[in-house]
């Protein structure tokens, strides 16, 4: 059973990614460090008591559709109920909304905790947690006022209604049409897929965040308008009044994250009769200018995301270990240095091999984590500085360039250290009776929704390396730079080779940041977009081998960091040169062979 890993999160957040000295300072409102700790603690206990128990019941039961009415599995509605009551879903809420205002570091936190308690349910409150940010950002006051203390609450849950049949990651494509009425409201009318929790029986009313295009709109991404459409029009006092015109028409049958409804929803086809034609929306922010209103949500939910791959990681790490320790197979040589044939067989987790894959899981889970939750303060210190102009800049350009990151370099691992779990489990982890195979199967979605990785790092190289000239990467690299110099300075036996370690890497991201940034300059696209994948995977090892280094050098210096530091240096970070080289001359090779495809097709 999954038991949060209290100690580690709170060092991560307090010594690694900057939580320490902001709170010290004053930059982070009332949150203090025994705050920090209670949240945690409190996180934790309902994460692996009340959480992890449904998990493998919505796994089974799944989401279910009747007539658009959804039935979530067994317990859900009720977890759903004593989680948002216990005040969770506001924690980084506004106050003046009812929240509680604290940091969004901290809310990834504890997102990690319920992610690792079940990916399936945690996806939901993740959703309306970014349309709290995008109406608090954009929306009128008059609509605030109206739908964000219920949001805030979690009485009603958001959801992102972006995807269509036509129209995946290339929202140019986008077909669903907004109609001005006469009253100020517009009329939705289109279809939209893979809607996360579109609809179910959490909450009476649900908010959907919808992007159309006017009649009169310019073609393109810059033709899209942001729209609040409710599944029920609320009446003066707030509360749910006649239904809209959106229903969920179906739910998709899904390799995991079963408990979750991923609905198609249908907006204006006279679902409900006797009412005038189209869904009823207002307008979010300006006409024409929606998909900046969206980024607001969809950058929370990239981060969130990437908490996702952490959460399954860790979930996974600790099902693995708990395994290795009573699995018994062979005699270790540990055990038995002469190669005897006497006695007891050991724990597999005596084994080389497999200490070798758990110490892999568990050094990309704490490196993942780390860049999470450093993205995550970089936001918050944006805006505990902003009357600091030049300083807000820098934060603010910190969080973009962490952003692609934490989403896509966590996913990733998500998926590596579930798949490495199952290997550990052997047999029993092929069969979904230990419940390792089902973490993959939720893992796996990760990398793919809130912006597929590959386009993740599209974003990183083509908008964020280049973020104030190159100076953003520059200070970022200078910062890791200084953490790598502290090691090699410190001259200890136990860190073994990891000063040399961490330099050469940070060499292999300098060179290739350097490469991308000259190619983007040159207008050579072709080859950037070539390398760009490999970039952003050496990228996030080399600063999660660096938190690493970060955490093992924070006093008082603690053994057992020290040897993850230098394992992660000496073992996982000797892939920099491979993907520094694959960076700067694998587009050649790429470009050449791309024929054979063609050929394929044939």
């Amino acid at each position: 059973m999954y038991k949060a890993p209290i100690t580690d999160i709170a060092f991560a957040l307090e010594k690694v990614a900057g939580l320490g000295p902001a709170m010290e300072q004053g930059l982070l409102g009332e949150l203090t460090p025994d705050l920090l700790h209670a949240v945690l603690e409190e996180a934790g206990r309902f994460a692996g008591e009340r959480v992890a128990p449904l998990a493998m019941t919505g796994d089974r039961e799944g989401a279910a559709v009747q007539d658009g009415v959804v039935t979530t599995p067994k317990g859900w509605r009720e977890l759903y109920a004593d989680w948002s009551a216990s005040g969770w879903n506001a924690l980084t809420g506004s106050e003046v909304f009812g929240g509680q205002g604290l940091p969004t570091a901290l809310s990834a936190a504890v997102f990690e905790m319920w992610n690792s308690a079940s990916m399936g349910f945690a996806i939901g409150p993740t959703l309306t947690v970014g349309a709290v940010e995008a109406l608090e950002a954009h929306g009128s006051p008059e609509l605030q006022n109206r739908y964000l203390p219920k949001l805030v609450s979690g009485e009603w849950m958001g959801t992102m209604n972006l995807t269509e049949p036509q129209a995946g990651s290339d929202l140019s494509a986008l077909k669903a049409r907004a109609e001005r009425a006469a009253d100020g409201t517009y009329r939705i009318f289109g279809t939209k897929i893979y809607i996360t929790y579109g609809e179910q029986d959490f909450t009476d009313n649900i908010v959907h965040l919808v992007l159309a295009r006017l009649p009169d709109a310019p073609a393109g991404v810059k033709g899209i308008s942001l729209f609040l459409v409710p599944k029920f029009l609320p009446e003066a006092d707030g509360s749910p009044g006649r239904r809209n015109d959106v229903f969920c028409s179906a739910l998709e049958h899904k390799l995991g994250i079963h408990g979750s409804p991923t609905c198609t929803m249908i907006y204006g086809d006279g679902f409900v009769a006797g009412e005038e034609a189209g869904a009823v929306g207002w307008l979010i922010g300006e006409e024409n200018r929606g998909l900046a209103c969206m980024f607001t949500m969809m950058n929370n939910a990239r981060l969130l995301v990437g908490i996702q791959g952490v959460g399954v990681a860790e979930a996974a790490f600790q099902q693995a270990l708990s395994y290795a320790g009573e699995r018994r197979q062979g005699r270790a040589t540990r055990l038995v240095p002469d190669g005897g044939t006497s006695g007891q067989m050991s724990p597999i987790v005596e084994h080389p091999d497999v200490a070798r894959m758990l110490l892999t899981m568990k050094a990309l889970t704490g490196a993942a984590r780390a860049i999470c939750y450093a993205c995550g303060h970089a936001t918050d210190m944006a805006r505990a500085l902003g009357d600091d102009p030049a300083e807000a800049k820098a934060w603010k350009e910190r969080a973009n360039l962490l952003t692609p990151v934490a989403k896509a370099f966590s996913t990733d691992i998500g998926v590596e250290v579930a798949s490495l779990g199952i290997q550990v489990h052997g047999g029993m982890g092929y069969v979904e009776e230990t419940g390792a195979a089902r973490l993959l199967r939720d893992a796996r979605i990760a990398p793919i929704y809130e912006g597929t990785n590959g386009i993740q790092a599209i974003d990183l190289v083509m908008r964020k390396l280049g973020q104030s000239g190159g100076a953003a990467i520059e200070a970022y690299l200078a910062e890791l730079t200084q953490t790598a110099d502290a090691v090699a300075a410190r001259n200890e036996p136990d860190f073994g080779a990891t000063g040399a370690a961490l330099a050469a890497a940070l060499g292999d991201l300098r060179e290739a940041a350097a490469f991308m940034n000259r190619c983007v300059e040159e207008g050579d696209t072709e080859t950037a977009l070539a390398g760009a994948t490999s970039f952003l995977r050496l990228f996030g090892l080399v600063a999660g081998g660096v938190y690493l280094a970060k955490a093992a050098l924070a006093e008082p210096m603690q053994p057992e960091r020290v040897a993850l530091a230098r394992f992660m240096a000496e073992n996982l970070l000797t892939e920099t040169t491979g993907l520094a080289r694959r960076v700067v001359a694998g587009a050649a090779s790429l470009n050449a062979a791309r024929s054979l495809l063609e050929m394929d097709a044939r």
